[in-house]
């Protein structure tokens, strides 16, 4: 990669679309600009109406240009929404070579081989994550190119979308006349972001609190074994202390800011109980009351109801109370005050809260995982190939140029 190369991210989230724009200076990154706005056109983190999001997706980048006085012609975008999900799959070959040696043409084909299973017409699979090789009967192996055998099998996760969102998301950029150079799920840009090596490795959980929804990502042994997408973010915390308040939701998000928290502790005796006291509001018309334990008793349930969610999605995976690596918490949602605490009561897990690693100059902010993310599958920082960040299919970037020339007139 040349020295001096510029990398954007653009980030459409349902709240806030976020753009990062950074230059790869050697092994390392330097943010050049950063900016966001508010989001329209999404829905659940998918994009239900391309021209309110291309609009705001030219006025974002027409800011980063003048902040950095650069022409941006390309992204890294990412794509979210509960329309995302992943099935199992898998597949068997015969190795082609007459010396059985397991060649990169076996492993493609073994992998386009676990694509074949019946999924609803609308939909497509987006990516491909291998579990494990089997050959021969040999499982658990991870990296079968160059090893001998006769027959060859791969145990998969196939990651799926709905094929109108996804049309919906390119149109938007492609009509802010800015090119694609690739499309990362939500989740995994943030992954690629917050967590290490290490932690891939030894099995962790990452869970992106978004505004609408909330994903998270298992991995262990340094690839991708679960994912899921629910329909419930931060901004169903937000609607419940408006509703629980009887205010409006601009208020709410205000009080949620700078009030809110999921656990509060036990006052000591001797002291006067301050969830008792009164927290007084004040807006353009009229002043609202309510005490910390109201608003506690507003917030915690919901944030408890997303982590059952992702208590049953361990559980089916059976890494219930069992992943060394714990859980990371990251995306905007997890700036809510005792998040992390509620976390590992529930999730009885080690847990932290995620933030962006390996850009100079960016602030310490859960919320910018999946921009962050998505620069770093831009950059060679490590030496490694891109490919390795989403996966072992090949040749996206052509893939969804192709889908497109189908659906845009």
């Amino acid at each position: 990669m040349a020295r001096g190369r510029i990398i954007t991210g653009l980030d459409i989230g349902t709240a806030t679309m976020k753009a990062l724009v950074c230059q790869n200076e050697g092994r390392e990154l330097q943010v050049l600009s950063y900016s966001e706005i508010p989001s329209f056109g999404l829905r659940k983190g998918a994009v239900v109406n391309s021209e309110e999001a291309s609009k705001n997706i030219q006025a974002l980048i027409s800011g980063a240009e003048r902040e950095t006085s650069r022409r941006i012609g390309s992204v890294f975008v990412n794509i979210g929404g509960s329309h995302l999900y992943v099935v199992p799959s898998d597949g068997i070959i015969s190795v082609s070579r007459a010396d059985q040696r397991i060649s990169q043409e076996d492993i493609d084909r073994v992998l386009q081989a676990t694509k074949a299973i019946n999924i609803a017409s609308n939909e497509e699979v987006l990516d491909v994550f291998p579990k494990e090789f089997i050959i021969d009967g040999q499982k658990g192996i991870k990296q079968p190119l160059g090893l001998s055998g006769i027959r060859l099998e791969a145990k998969v996760l196939l990651l799926c979308y709905f094929q109108s969102y996804f049309i919906n998301l390119t149109q938007a950029v492609l009509n802010s006349k800015i090119q694609i150079d690739d499309i990362v799920p939500s989740p995994l840009a943030a992954a690629e972001a917050v967590l290490t090596p290490q932690q891939k490795e030894l099995g962790v959980a990452l869970v992106d609190f978004g505004a609408a929804t909330t994903s998270l990502a298992v991995f262990e042994e340094g690839d991708m074994i679960h994912f899921a997408v629910f329909p419930v973010g931060s901004a169903n915390i937000t609607n419940d202390i408006a509703i629980g308040l009887r205010t409006e939701v601009a208020v709410a998000e205000s009080i949620k800011k700078q009030h809110g928290t999921c656990v509060f502790s036990k006052p000591e005796k001797e002291k006067k109980d301050p969830t008792k006291k009164k927290i007084e509001i004040f807006d353009k018309s009229s002043s609202l009351m309510f005490t910390k334990k109201s608003l506690v008793d507003i917030i915690e349930p919901r944030v408890s109801e997303i982590f059952d969610l992702i208590q049953k999605e361990l559980k089916k995976i059976n890494r219930q109370e069992l992943l060394p690596g714990g859980v990371v918490l990251t995306g905007g949602g997890a700036k809510l005050p005792k998040i992390k605490e509620l976390a590992k009561q529930q999730l009885r897990l080690p847990c932290e809260i995620g933030v962006p690693k390996k850009i100079t100059g960016l602030d310490d902010d859960p919320s910018l995982a999946t921009v962050a993310g998505l620069v770093l599958s831009g950059a060679d920082i490590d030496g490694k190939d891109k490919s390795s960040i989403l996966g072992v299919a090949k040749g996206w970037s052509s893939r969804f140029r192709k889908v497109l020339r189908i659906f845009l007139p």
